[in-house]
């Protein structure tokens, strides 16, 4: 009987198969496991649950432009550490992690491109790019995509995603807020049309700043959305705040986002609208 035991327990061994790792994704929504393969046909979006998961500027590329249809602007832009800032580490050492890990130089990457027969400038900005932080590259890009655009006369379009200004770039951080408002102001005040895109997370000096400026602000499904996070309000006015505070359906219903669009429907609705409003 012991060989029996011995001749299954070898035959049990062998049956097990190593699952190849990165195949599955858990959905932070609803907890489902979902297929890594099939989400990605789904531009990133839970079938269960339809929370949109934070994507790389790729999947936008790709979901807007036909291949070869875009070229890229202002690609050498990038920063020379101002301040020599120096915390926990150097910041010249998180740039250069940041650029590794993500391939671009800075939190942002415009484009000159055509959606559908529509020529359009396009921003997306990279969460992952020290969570999307707007330094002195990522204004000095936003006011040359401005001025760009005014100049072709084409509509302009930023894909948010950001925490805030940058830290390690002190003030001359801060002074992109009112660089690319201003430049912004121009544009509007020349006829040309502005359209956000608020993805999860939009905050901080993009919120307060060019973020939500557009003539149409969109939004994604569940973004969040704000500029102080909500634990330091709650701390600050001493109360509970409303369910789903800073998220894109409560801003909608406030009047703060003009629509709120599923990643799938977006270049149908950015071609409906720029054929509407230009």
């Amino acid at each position: 009987m012991s060989w029996f035991r011995r001749k299954d327990q070898k035959l049990k061994e062998s049956e097990k198969k190593e699952i190849p790792s990165g195949l599955w994704e858990k959905c932070p929504s609803c907890n489902e496991i979902l297929y890594k393969i099939e989400l990605d046909k789904r531009h990133s979006v839970c079938h269960h649950c339809n929370h949109h998961f934070r994507v790389s500027p790729d999947v936008y590329l790709d979901l807007l432009f036909e291949e070869g249809t875009y070229t890229e602007l202002f690609k050498d832009l990038k920063t020379n550490d101002p301040l020599k800032f120096k915390a926990g580490k150097k910041y010249k050492t998180q740039l250069k992690s940041a650029m590794e890990k993500t391939g671009h130089l800075d939190a942002i990457r415009c484009f000159d491109g055509m959606l559908n027969d529509r020529k359009i400038v396009l921003g997306i900005m990279n969460f992952k790019f020290i969570g999307g932080s707007m330094g002195i590259v990522v204004g000095e890009k936003v006011v040359r995509a401005t001025f760009y655009a005014e100049e072709n006369k084409v509509p302009l379009i930023i894909i948010c995603a950001s925490g805030g200004a940058r830290m390690q770039e002190g003030a001359l951080s801060l002074m992109q807020m009112a660089r690319t408002g201003s430049q912004l102001a121009q544009f509007s005040k020349s006829g040309g049309l502005y359209i956000t895109l608020l993805t999860d997370p939009t905050t901080g000096g993009v919120t307060a700043s060019f973020g939500m400026l557009g003539d149409v602000i969109l939004a994604e499904p569940g973004a969040l959305i704000g500029f102080a996070g909500p634990r330091v309000i709650k701390q600050t006015i001493g109360e509970d705040l409303p369910k789903g505070f800073q998220r894109a359906e409560f801003l909608m219903e406030k009047g703060f986002v003009d629509r709120i669009v599923p990643r799938v429907d977006l270049k149908d609705e950015l071609f409906n609208l720029i054929s509407v409003l230009t």
